[in-house]
This record gives C-alpha cells, structure tokens and sequence, in this order.
C-alpha cells in the first residue's frame, strides 16, 4: 500500500475550514451519504470510515443515528485526536473506536455493515494500491453493505481536467489570503496528478467486488459514487 501520508497538528485543527475550500459542496454531499446509509441500514449498524481523522463523518452520521457504531481509520495521530475530541463533545465516544494506521491496520476479522472512503482514494499514487484498498474494505464488508467512495477523478492530462483545476485554483485564491505561488505549490503531486478517470474508477469497484454504482454527486473534478458490495 502506499505510504502513509501524516498531517501535522496545525493541518489537523485547520482541517475543517481547509476541506471546504478543497470541496465546495462538502456539507451537501456528507448529507446526501447520511442518507444514502440511512436508507440501507438497520438502527445498530456498524461503520467503517476511512480517512476519519477529523471526526467530520462522525459528526455528520452520529447524533442522528443513535446506535450506529463507528470505526475510524486514520494514518495521522493529530487528525484522530480531532475526531477523538469532536466524539466526546457528541457524546458518542462509547460507540467510536479510533485506528491510528490505514486499512491494513483494521483487524482481520472485523466485519462491517457500511463504509465509507471520503477524499482518500486520490493521495494513493497507482492503481494496484488503489485496487488493493477498495478490496480491503470490499473483504470487511457483509454481503449487500452499502458503500460511499469520494474521491478526485478525471485524466490529469486532458483539457476538461486542467480547466477545472484552473476554477479550483481560483476558487482558493478567492477564498484564502494565500498568494498564487503557494496555491500552485499546494496544488502539485497528489491533488493534481494521480486522478484516475471515471470508467477506471468504476472498473476498480466492480473488479473489487461492488456493484449498483451510482454517480451522486460531482462538484468540479471531485465526484461521489454510491454502491453496494456483492
């Protein structure tokens, strides 16, 4: 799998305004997955969350859900004491387990009625380990379980993509003090280049063993796709 990536502490208590500006549209699409899941699962359903440092699925899936049982993974130990924090402002510390670490790192034999992998897939450089992780979550997933992967796509070298990578890059400079050479700075290696067409992604799930994919959200060159494992 590819190397884990670590946020310092000041990343992780900016985080919330940061993912923001990254994804306009992120409160309407953490909403829309609250509902796709609500819609699939029993009242004591447990999850997986991907990338959950931050605590931001956390808040978004677990007050209105009561008895919903949530495992996060993070590889970043200051991203998950801001989930930590934001579980026991909740209340809902007793029902969040916190894994410092990737999926790798998710024991063998825990076995899932949901997950989810928000703004994660598209910091993983190549397709093996791409496929490699969606099939890691597709093993600890029951028969049926639904499945929100967000993620960066679109070919890196195609027109369309850098125009909409150019919108991004304004939509920063128009929402942050920042100067243009440090968004362009922020905006190479992973958060340009190692997106991965639509049709491949859908290839990756179904190779990993989803199906019923389905497209439900996009905003700018980030998309959502729903699924289910088989």
């Amino acid at each position: 799998m590819a190397k884990k990536m670590e946020f310092d502490s000041d990343i992780a208590t900016e985080y919330d305004k940061g993912v923001r500006r990254t994804l306009p549209t992120y409160d309407p699409m953490l909403r829309l997955s609250r509902t796709f899941l609500r819609s699939n699962l029993e009242d004591n359903a447990s999850l997986l969350i991907l990338g959950g440092g931050g605590g931001n699925e956390l808040k978004a899936f677990g007050p209105t859900n009561a008895e919903w049982r949530f495992t996060a993974v993070d590889p970043s130990k200051d991203m998950l004491e801001v989930a930590k924090k934001k579980a026991e402002q909740l209340e809902m510390d007793n029902r969040v387990e916190l894994i410092n670490g990737t999926i790798e790192d998710v024991p063998v034999d825990y076995t899932f009625d949901a997950a989810t992998c928000i703004l994660v897939l598209h910091f993983i450089p190549n397709l093996e380990d791409k496929l490699a992780l969606l099939k890691k979550v597709r093993s600890h997933l029951k028969s049926g379980a639904p499945f929100v992967l967000v993620s960066k796509f679109g070919d890196p070298a195609s027109p369309e993509f850098q125009e909409l990578v150019t919108l991004w890059k304004n939509y920063w400079l128009d929402t942050t003090s920042l100067p243009a050479e440090k968004v362009e700075e922020l905006m190479k290696g992973t958060l340009t280049e190692f997106s991965i067409s639509e049709e491949k992604l859908r290839e990756l799930l179904v190779e990993a063993g989803f199906h019923r994919i389905a497209n439900f959200f996009k905003t700018n060159h980030f998309g959502g796709w729903i699924c289910h494992a088989l």
